[in-house]
């Protein structure tokens, strides 16, 4: 599989990078081609501009700007998202990926009657989210109903790639964790990823 690995997190030490490190390793030892897309390093974008945004519905939409991230998101068969969750969704970065690279002509094409978008990405077959929380389990799932998830399965992924299967690995309490529980962590991205095949 051509496999995009995609890290959200502004600290180079952080759990985020630890794990997407992980399944780099992971994927590459079972023989898939990877590509990692470290948005702070590459000190993305995230804002859409005015020029992008102007351009969502006129023909042969073109963003230059982000060619590299759509074309490497295109080619990809698996993606892992690993990024923080703050305040319940995506970091800004991670969303304004979504916002700009996630684009018409790229994730999705407008129906012609601006009804509902036909989907783009019919390669994209696996998806693990691995996302690191402060909060307590209960918060997340109980109060807040996942919200992450739900925008991510629902509203991004069935618009875009419905075919997708998505696997989400939440680590909640994530300030407070020992490399005991951090291993632990890997391990489960690791035997997530082995079932990619």
């Amino acid at each position: 599989m051509n496999c995009l690995v995609v890290v959200a997190h502004p600290l180079r030490e952080s759990l985020c990078h630890a794990l997407a490190a992980r399944a780099v390793q992971a994927l590459s030892a079972r023989g898939h081609a990877v590509e990692i897309e470290d948005l702070h390093a590459q000190a993305f974008a995230p804002a859409l501009t005015g020029d992008e945004r102007a351009a969502y519905y006129r023909p042969g939409y073109d963003a230059p700007a982000v060619r590299g991230q759509a074309d490497r998101l295109l080619a990809a068969d698996g993606l892992v998202l690993c990024f923080p969750t703050w305040w319940f969704g995506f970091p800004a970065i991670l969303k304004g990926w979504f916002d700009r690279v996630w684009v018409p002509g790229v994730a999705y094409d407008h129906a012609d009657d601006l009804g509902p978008i036909r989907p783009r990405l019919k390669n994209l077959r696996r998806v693990l989210a691995v996302t690191s929380l402060g909060a307590a389990w209960w918060v997340d799932r109980l109060v807040l109903r996942r919200p992450v998830r739900r925008v991510l399965k629902t509203a991004i992924l069935g618009a875009c790639a419905p075919s997708a299967r998505l696997e989400m690995l939440s680590v909640y309490k994530s300030e407070k964790l020992d490399p005991g529980r951090v291993e632990a962590i890997a391990a489960r991205v690791e035997a997530a990823l082995a079932r990619w095949g």
